[in-house]
C-alpha cells in the first residue's frame, strides 16, 4: 500500500496556508509532520482525513 500526495493547497478564511505539498508514504511507513504554531500541519491532517476540502 502506498499513499501519494500531490499539489495539495489549502485556505483558510480566504487565507492560503498551504501551497504545493507532495509527498509519498509506504506502507508500514511513518511520516512526521513538524511546524510552529501556525505552519498548518492540522490542516493538512484534515484534507488527507477528508475532514477539510483542498483548495
Amino acid at each position: 500500500m502506498r499513499l501519494q500526495v500531490r499539489s495539495v493547497a489549502v485556505a483558510r478564511g480566504g487565507t492560503q496556508v498551504l501551497s504545493n505539498i507532495s509527498f509519498d508514504a509506504a506502507g508500514g511507513e511513518w511520516i512526521v509532520l513538524v511546524g510552529p504554531n501556525g505552519a498548518g500541519k492540522s490542516s493538512l491532517l484534515d484534507v488527507l482525513a477528508g475532514i477539510a476540502s483542498p483548495t
